[in-house]
């Protein structure tokens, strides 16, 4: 006898006349009539008939691991496949498939409970999710004067709100009421805005072509600093006066434009010559620096000094540096200074210069003062200029009285 017919006559037997049973942990039940073969043969289509079964509470069983199927679609099917097990006409362990068709059951039902918790939550959140939305839309709707973004924001809420699922129908039509409430609003109030601006537009028309004119005024001045200080705050007003249309405002703006690049461009060209100017300045003042730091002081101070105060004409004579090199030069030039008085001081037994400070102190705002000319020159500010020139020739003054009364 087959394995297969071994199992069956364990949970079946078919009689005499051909009457096929199932053994149950009830007891024996009539599951039938077998008359067209032999006992063993009747076993086995029972038995294929209990197998067809088991694969069937198989696949429900994977569909619910896998959490393809419905979980309440699922326990209902289970319950109805357990309930037909009491009528089978099947041969096998009839008992367990009950008991495994029963934990099914519990675990789908857990499911089942598990999704409606979740389409639950998803429900509260999509209507929360929503409801943001349509807050947003009303404040928009209410506040903002940022019109193009605002628009363009109003058309994504729109677009993000139909990504969004789960909420009931009820409350969904509710808010998107509100939604296209604000939407229409902020239509309304953003048409009846752009409706006045032609009025607004041609009084801002009218201020930049204020601005142009004196741009265009400004734009042949040599006077650098002050100028394009005024053309930097016309820029600030010229965008506080606000926009015309946008082909009106980029004509005004080329013209606009035009005039500061025409002066910007003038001053970049001088600007550039006098910073040739000034590093040939440099190398010339650089060698007056060696000339001078060559001169043998202890040999003869006096004649030091005389060729010391020739090398300071020719120093001013050749101009201004650039500004970062002006600093170390002018200090080189005052160890050269330093180093001749020292010398005449000890050659006319004098007081020592650290025994002096008030002669100290005034030399040292001598040398303040040429640094600062030397900085107004470099920057072309003819009043500071006048200034600083003004200040140094008192200050060598106030020094050459108080060296000759030593």
């Amino acid at each position: 006898m087959s394995g297969e017919n071994q199992d069956a006559t364990r949970f079946g037997r078919i009689d005499s006349d051909g009457t096929v049973y199932v053994k149950t942990s009830a007891g024996e039940r009539v599951i039938g009539s077998w008359q067209a073969g032999s006992p063993e043969e009747g076993l086995a289509h029972f038995a294929r008939r209990f197998d067809d079964l088991v694969t069937e509470v198989d696949l429900l069983a994977a569909r619910l691991n896998a959490g393809n199927a419905d979980p309440q679609q699922t326990s209902a099917t289970i319950k109805k496949l357990r309930s037909s097990l009491d009528e089978a006409h099947a041969i096998g362990d009839l008992d367990s498939l009950a008991a495994r068709l029963d934990e099914l059951a519990a675990r789908a039902e857990t499911k089942a409970a598990e999704a409606k918790e979740a389409k639950t939550v998803a429900r509260a959140q999509a209507v929360a999710h929503k409801e943001a939305l349509a807050l947003e839309a009303e404040s928009l709707a209410e506040n903002s004067t940022q019109w193009k973004a605002t628009g363009d924001r109003l058309k994504a809420i729109a677009d993000e709100w139909k990504t969004v699922h789960g909420a009931d129908r009820k409350t969904d039509q509710a808010l998107w009421r509100r939604f296209a409430a604000a939407r229409d609003g902020f239509t309304r109030r953003r048409g009846a805005h752009f409706a006045s601006l032609d009025s607004e537009r041609k009084t801002i028309a009218v201020r930049k072509e204020e601005l142009i004119a004196e741009a265009e005024k400004l734009s042949i001045s040599t006077d650098w600093a002050e100028t394009a200080n005024r053309l930097k705050r016309l820029m600030v007003e010229w965008k506080d006066a606000g926009r015309v249309a946008p082909d009106a405002e980029q004509k005004l703006w080329k013209r606009f434009r035009a005039a500061q690049d025409k002066f910007f461009s003038a001053r970049s060209e001088v600007f550039s010559a006098r910073d040739a100017e000034q590093k040939e300045n440099l190398t010339k003042k650089r060698e007056l620096l060696t000339t001078a730091e060559a001169i043998d002081v202890d040999a003869d101070p006096r004649a030091a000094q005389q060729q010391f105060r020739v090398i300071q004409g020719q120093w001013e004579e050749i101009g201004h540096v650039p500004r970062d090199a002006a600093g170390g030069l002018m200090r080189r030039m005052r160890t050269v200074d330093e180093k001749i008085r020292s010398a005449l001081d000890v050659a006319w037994r004098r007081t020592p210069i650290a025994e002096n400070p008030l002669l100290q102190q005034m030399r040292d705002q001598v040398a303040e003062a040429e640094e600062r000319l030397e900085r107004a020159k470099n920057d072309g500010d003819a009043g500071r200029i006048r200034k600083a020139e003004a200040a140094l020739t008192s200050k060598r003054q106030v020094l050459e009285l108080a060296e000759k009364a030593q």
